[in-house]
């Protein structure tokens, strides 16, 4: 294995499912699972497509209440093919004997590779060599070429290529009670000798697909002479194409696909659309080439080169992370109306909704392309309607944006959701997360910090940030205490969704949570500097569309300064109003008893108990604040709100949650990793480590399978970007402050930061930062207190002053109890 390349050299039938979540193909408009072409969707497979945004609506009988779902639609199959001899069965991997196996994936040109040797139950030993992509330099196309070498048999190879339009949602196995059924057929044809098609629609929302497919046969390079037959049924086209094969002779099939719908731009039709597409393709080696030459320029923006000798692999995780939120989101979504989903577009989990996972992503998109996040912000802006709607239905003023959002904004999160340890269905309170607005103003302003795009903050961004602001200065309820405070919601914890003694179906989440108290002053204290960017003009037109005047604004900065934020003493900030009077919970002695505790909630829930009862966490919720806040902008947002927060006791309220925490989320395992990095490195990387293996090694024992974590992906990387860097922007000044782990030699990246091009190194003695030609401005890099002045086409260095982090007392037990319950998660 190389940094480049994810391989697996054995089939495992209950590792398959991760290794099609891992192997997932995709371009940012379409995204395939790395099933099997040869194995239709079972126990052990779970074939997908999923076309980025495309959403349908259906309602299941669930405890008995009629509930509607809208779900990410599994589009018709385009990968199905397979073969057989001399008229027997249809080959089915599974069903052999497998000799040889190797599967890679290539991440540096986006290939999957499969080599495979077979034998039937006649004796007879085949090779198969399969190669496969999703066009990232076509986005409507995708391909699959394969090599079959009959070794030591000769007769009659039939080849079968489809496309299945009777798929249905069946990734999530507890989904599986639920309605599945999105498509209903349209039609099927055979336009071409070699061409087939099929179209469907959603039958909800009403949108067509359209797949076409030419399928050929090359044989000593040449197209070979087959015998074709065409079959079509409700939903199903296919083709079988036969020839004679001799002993140690090769056949090469190339099937290439295009996938259309009715909401693409640009086209008269889907079907006629895709049709045209396989028509002029050309062969797989043509869709290779200029495949991965658009990989190429993607990987020279995005690409880190580590010098880290003796790490295992980290390079090539970070690269997989990367390469899977590159095939989530591109410059091939700019022109789609999507947001960025939790779990990509690699399998059903969350129904493919989009939740505050773009609190963790944009920050790395933001150095790296910014125009993509501009995209992504777009689709928050598009929705904005909706969730002034919303705000208005929950008797609030300005922008309520949802938990989980799909295609039209309203809130999408399930009333219900299955425990799969009780088998109950249980009351689902998480809409009440209101910090996901906050989220959203966030990284509106982390945006312009690195962009200074005032166009967007004039067209887009301000807008949004303004009636966001209205929201919280609605929400914020005046206190005895003469303080303002915010009730009846819910934390990023989700253990925590009310108080003790309450039953499920009464929980109206809790109140003053510390994360979401200071994020709302954030807001209301940025607003006026979001309306200070706006030219005067356009601040006086969009003021008066809103019907926002002094004396609102006086009222948001009032109360950005009086929100109440809950203390334990000793510097401890509660996590929420109330929660020093929670249980302290028995670690050590469920720990022992179920040894993975990452799900407490679901165990006690299992158990008859409730999480709300415990001081216990299932990811960093008073803690996001240092992952989000340098330590100078959280001690100047106490100081506006009154409260003195010494720096040190950021630390103590790092080990008094850590000690308290499941990381049942793998976005914990991220944050946790970033607020500890000059605190206590070892500890912080060890819980990086664990988040660079949640996926490949499906940390929580089975979620990995309907779909990758997006969020803790684009996380993992950003804490080599921005946090091992010190990289921080502070209106035209770029500041650096680089911590690099033991291990670690060299880090180089590029970024870009308002205009400039950047190049920049760390090493263990110094920090260079480069400007490449371009037109823009100078900018200022600052290095602890020191401030230079950057041109393009100029460089400047720092040497660094290096500091020893300090190991906290509980730095070995923390790693022990990581690595035992990385231990007792299931392989499957």
């Amino acid at each position: 294995m190389n940094e480049w390349t994810l391989t697996y050299d054995r089939y495992e039938p209950g590792r398959e499912g991760v290794l099609e979540a891992l192997c997932t193909l995709g371009n940012g408009y379409l995204c395939t699972r790395g099933a099997a072409p040869d194995c239709p969707a079972d126990d052990v497979h779970s074939p997908g497509t999923y076309v980025a945004g495309l959403y349908n609506r259906r309602t299941s009988t669930v405890a008995g209440r009629e509930i509607e779902n809208e779900d990410l639609v599994n589009v018709p199959n385009w990968l199905v093919l397979t073969l057989r001899i001399n008229g027997g069965d249809w080959v089915r991997m599974h069903d052999l004997e497998i000799l040889d196996y190797a599967q890679e994936l290539c991440l540096l040109d986006g290939t999957l590779t499969r080599r495979l040797r077979l034998r039937d139950g006649e004796g007879r030993t085949l090779r198969w060599h399969e190669r496969r992509l999703v066009s990232m330099a076509d986005k409507h196309l995708a391909t699959v070429a394969l090599d079959v070498t009959a070794e030591d048999w000769s007769g009659r190879l039939e080849i079968r290529s489809a496309l299945d339009g009777t798929v249905i949602n069946d990734n999530v196995v507890r989904f599986r009670a639920l309605d599945g059924r999105h498509l209903e057929p349209l039609g099927t044809g055979n336009p071409q000798d070699d061409v087939i098609l099929l179209r469907v629609r959603t039958n909800a929302s009403r949108v067509e697909i359209a797949e076409a497919a030419h399928t050929r046969l090359y044989r000593g390079g040449a197209e070979a002479e087959v015998a074709r037959r065409t079959e079509q049924r409700e939903g199903w086209v296919g083709q079988d194409l036969a020839l004679d094969l001799g002993k140690g002779e090769t056949v090469s099939i190339e099937k290439i696909v295009a996938i259309f719908t009715s909401r693409d731009n640009a086209i008269a039709e889907s079907a006629l659309a895709a049709q045209e597409a396989v028509s002029t393709a050309g062969r797989f080696e043509n869709l290779h080439s200029a495949h991965a030459a658009a990989w190429r320029d993607l990987w020279d923006d995005f690409d880190m080169v580590i010098r880290l000798p003796e790490l295992d692999r980290v390079e090539m995780k970070l690269r997989l992370h990367v390469f899977h939120l590159l095939q989530s989101v591109c410059e091939n979504s700019i022109d789609s109306d999507i947001g960025v989903p939790a779990r990509g577009w690699h399998g059903e989990a969350y129904r493919g909704h989009i939740f505050w996972d773009e609190l963790f992503i944009l920050p790395f998109l933001n150095l790296r392309r910014p125009v993509i996040s501009r995209a992504l912000l777009k689709y928050r802006f598009r929705r904005l309607g909706a969730a002034r709607r919303l705000a208005r239905a929950e008797g609030f003023e300005g922008a309520l944006f949802p938990w989980q959002s799909g295609s039209d904004g309203r809130e999408e999160t399930q009333v219900l959701h299955l425990n799969p340890k009780s088998g109950d269905w249980v009351p689902d309170n998480s809409h009440r997360q209101r910090h996901v607005n906050a989220a959203i103003a966030y990284n509106i302003w982390r945006y312009y910090e690195v962009t200074a795009d005032r166009e967007f903050m004039r067209d887009y961004g301000a807008e949004m940030f303004l009636e966001i602001a209205r929201f919280w200065a609605s929400i914020a309820e005046a206190r005895p205490d003469g303080r303002f405070g915010i009730r009846e919601v819910m934390g990023p914890d989700e253990f925590q969704t009310g108080y003790p003694g309450v039953p499920p179906e009464e929980e109206r989440g809790i109140d003053n949570n510390a994360y979401t108290n200071v994020m709302a002053c954030f807001v209301l204290r940025n607003a006026a500097d979001v309306l200070e960017i706006l030219p005067p003009r356009a601040r006086h037109r969009l003021c008066d569309r809103l019907g926002i005047d002094e004396a609102e604004r006086a009222r948001w900065d009032m109360i950005s300064r009086g929100i109440f934020v809950p203390f334990q003493g000793d510097g401890i900030i509660s996590q929420f109003e109330g929660y020093e009077k929670l249980e302290e919970f028995d670690w050590d002695g469920y720990r022992e008893k179920y040894g993975d505790i990452h799900r407490l909630d679901r165990i006690l829930g299992a158990e008859g108990k409730s999480a709300n009862n415990y001081k216990a966490s299932k990811q960093a919720d008073v803690l996001m604040l240092f992952y989000l806040f340098s330590t100078e902008e959280l001690v100047l947002l106490f100081e506006r709100l009154g409260y003195a927060l010494e720096p040190g006791w950021i630390t103590e309220n790092i080990d008094y949650y850590l000690a308290r925490t499941t990381h049942g989320s793998t976005l914990s395992l991220v944050v946790h990793s970033w607020v500890m990095i000059r605190s206590d490195r070892p500890m912080s990387w060890t819980l990086l480590e664990h988040a660079l293996d949640a996926d490949i090694t499906d940390i929580q024992g089975g979620t990995t399978q309907e779909g990758i974590h997006l969020g803790a992906m684009a996380g993992t990387v950003d804490i080599f970007q921005r946090c091992l860097t010190g990289i921080e922007p502070r209106g035209n000044i770029l500041l650096v402050n680089p911590l690099l782990p033991e291990g670690i030699d060299e880090l180089r990246l590029c970024i870009l930061f308002r205009g400039h091009d950047l190049l920049i190194v760390v090493d263990r003695e110094s920090v260079v930062v480069t400007s490449q030609p371009t037109a823009a401005p100078p900018i200022t890099i600052g290095y602890r207190g020191h401030y230079r002045d950057l041109a393009p086409s100029a460089s400047t260095r720092f040497h660094l002053i290096v500091r020893k982090a300090r190991q906290s007392t509980q730095f070995e037990m923390n790693r022990q109890q990581l690595e035992t319950e990385k231990a007792t998660v299931p392989t499957n």
